[in-house]
């Protein structure tokens, strides 16, 4: 038997259904919401023969497990699971300079979910992460994604230290981010073949992920705090690579 997920928001049932509508098995809409976005997922819904069925918001509740699910949560066939096969796929099929981003440790889904988002805005080609003690495509990360997760592939491989070293042989550059660093993001060259690598908040990387890096950047930091969220930061560096690239 296939194996199902939930997933709920608008954004996340949005993107879903205009991609990939034979996923879905069956849709559950808020009763007594009038909303336009929601009935254009019903009348698509319909349309495609997915059947539509109206709870109350506890049951909706229920079924996102409290999340806020914006009135529309869906039971959905899982997608594949992308590992090192689908990267080297898009490495090889890709016709411009590869832009990834990994995430070594980052588990909360919030923050996947973000930089998701973010990653999607700035033309990643991929998002990487270790299969072991990360973060997963979760319902809560693909609803804060607001349709990227459906967009950026989402790669999840065994062993990050080996990938990241493939990724080298291939000639991809990997920029660390460690708050110890004594080149800044400004200061570093950010052109070509870039694998952008972020740490956990508070941990940061990995030693064997440190390792590996090719260069290690900072943000410049002007206040009082010593840090920014993980999907922040991400969202600063990609965007000044995205500036540099040109």
């Amino acid at each position: 038997m296939s194996k199902t997920d939930i997933i709920y928001g608008l954004h996340a049932t949005e993107a879903l259904i205009s991609k990939a509508p034979e996923r879905f098995i069956e849709i559950f809409a808020l009763k007594g919401r009038e909303d336009e976005r929601i009935n254009q997922i019903i009348n698509i819904a319909r349309q495609q023969g997915i059947t539509v069925q109206f709870a109350n918001r506890k049951a909706l509740d229920d079924k996102s497990k409290g999340e806020q699910h914006q009135g529309v949560v869906a039971r959905v066939t899982a997608a594949p699971q992308l590992n090192e096969k689908d990267l080297d796929a898009i490495l090889e099929r890709t016709d411009k300079a590869p832009f990834l981003l990994v995430l070594d440790g980052v588990t909360d889904p919030h923050n996947i979910g973000a930089c998701l988002r973010t990653a999607d805005a700035a033309g990643v080609d991929a998002l990487i992460v270790p299969k072991d003690k990360s973060g997963s495509l979760t319902g809560t990360a693909k609803k804060v994604a607001c349709g990227a997760a459906e967009t950026v592939p989402f790669i999840q491989v065994t062993n990050l230290a080996r990938t990241l070293r493939e990724i080298q042989e291939k000639g991809v550059w990997l920029i660390g981010t460690a708050g110890e660093a004594t080149q800044t993001l400004h200061q570093a060259k950010l052109t070509g073949p870039i694998a952008l690598v972020m740490g956990a908040e508070g941990k940061g990387m990995r030693r064997l992920t440190r390792e590996t890096c090719d260069e290690l950047i900072s943000i410049p930091m002007a206040g009082s705090v010593s840090s920014l969220n993980v999907s922040v930061a991400t969202g600063v560096c990609l965007f000044e690579i995205v500036r540099q690239r040109g």
